[in-house]
């Protein structure tokens, strides 16, 4: 398992010592939490800019400014990534990104102006705690404030806050879950990092062992149903669940990609979510992967080396995964649903 890297209680020999999105030289990560409505965002910033790609999935997604990040289209710089809770509603957080990236004359040239793209996609929490409190302008303000290039917080933060996995059996017997985080480096040099926040329909299965870490509660209370056996033998069920999912996340390297490029991370790091949420991309789902690319890499003689897409594409397939299961191993009870953790489950890293 050389390659994959958790936080535990210190680094060994040649692991990084921040295995979070913030490994990536270039960008800053910053929450803004609402533990008593249970929301929240997170936004990932990139003051130098990156080159964006995004790839959509599900049939229920909610987004803001994807389109500039496919390839033709002219801008080919994004500086800010908003991932937030509040459904629809919160996409106005972005507005507050917007606002700090011009205060710090972060953005593109437009004639007299400096416009920042802030591309962003949120997820729906709105029923956990209180369906009328969401993130807007100021929270998305405030994650800005406080984001740091530290390593970057997990569980229930940011837009975390009120994520839950495993509704195929209900709310009432889902499970909690947060936003998480994973980053690994490879020999040719790249560093490759994902930050996912998990608020699936499905359940979760740690792909390196097959189990079933996460799924709906038994009605006795012990263990887990299988999310797709019990999706296929009784139906999604009838509690109002069909839009309030969504998984969303960033994949993010200090490589040197083009936009085509980007977007093909951002396609492939999907193969992640789908190695660890099942049933993963449902018709109840609005999963949105962005991919940036700073080109920070540090080493003159690795940035110069063409980049291997194969073994780039492979890495972020793993640290998506990997955040996945970090968003569930890292999150806390909250409005009543209980974490893993408080189950008695654990993932070993």
């Amino acid at each position: 398992m050389g390659l994959y890297f958790f936080q535990v209680a210190g680094p060994a020999p040649g692991e990084l010592l921040n295995p979070t999105i913030t490994a990536v030289a270039g960008l800053e990560a910053g929450h803004y939490t609402d533990l008593q409505n249970a929301t929240g965002c997170t936004v990932i910033l990139c003051r130098q800019g990156a080159v964006g790609g995004v790839d959509v999935r599900g049939g229920s997604p909610g987004t803001r400014e994807t389109d500039l990040l496919r390839p033709v289209h002219r801008v080919d710089r994004v500086h800010a990534i908003l991932l937030g809770g509040g459904s629809a509603f919160g996409l106005d957080a972005a507005g507050g990104v917007v606002r700090y990236l011009e205060e710090n004359g972060i953005g593109i040239e437009a004639g007299p102006a400096l416009v920042p793209i802030v591309s962003g996609a949120i997820l729906f929490d709105l029923g956990l705690i209180n369906h009328r409190v969401r993130p807007g302008p100021e929270e998305g303000y405030k994650a800005c404030l406080a984001a740091v290039s530290d390593a970057m917080a997990e569980g229930c933060v940011g837009a975390g806050t009120g994520a839950t996995v495993a509704k195929g059996g209900g709310r009432q017997r889902s499970i909690k879950s947060g936003i998480g985080s994973a980053s690994l480096k490879l020999p040719n040099g790249p560093t490759v990092s994902a930050v996912v926040a998990v608020n699936a329909y499905g359940g979760i299965v740690d792909y390196r062992t097959g189990r079933l870490v996460a799924g709906p509660r038994r009605d006795d209370g012990q263990g887990f149903e299988d999310p797709v056996g019990l999706l296929l033998n009784q139906g999604p069920g009838e509690d109002g669940q069909e839009l309030a999912n969504t998984t969303i996340g960033v994949v993010a390297t200090d490589a040197n990609l083009t936009r085509e490029e980007a977007n093909y991370l951002a396609r492939i790091s999907h193969d992640g979510l789908a190695l660890t949420i099942r049933p993963c991309h449902t018709i109840r789902d609005g999963d949105t992967m962005f991919a940036l690319a700073t080109g920070h890499i540090g080493d003159a003689e690795h940035a110069r080396q063409p980049v291997d897409l194969t073994a780039l594409g492979a890495a972020g397939v793993e640290v998506t995964a990997l955040a996945v299961l970090r968003a569930v191993e890292t999150a806390t009870g909250l409005g009543g649903l209980p974490s893993i953790g408080e189950l008695g489950g654990a993932l070993s890293s």
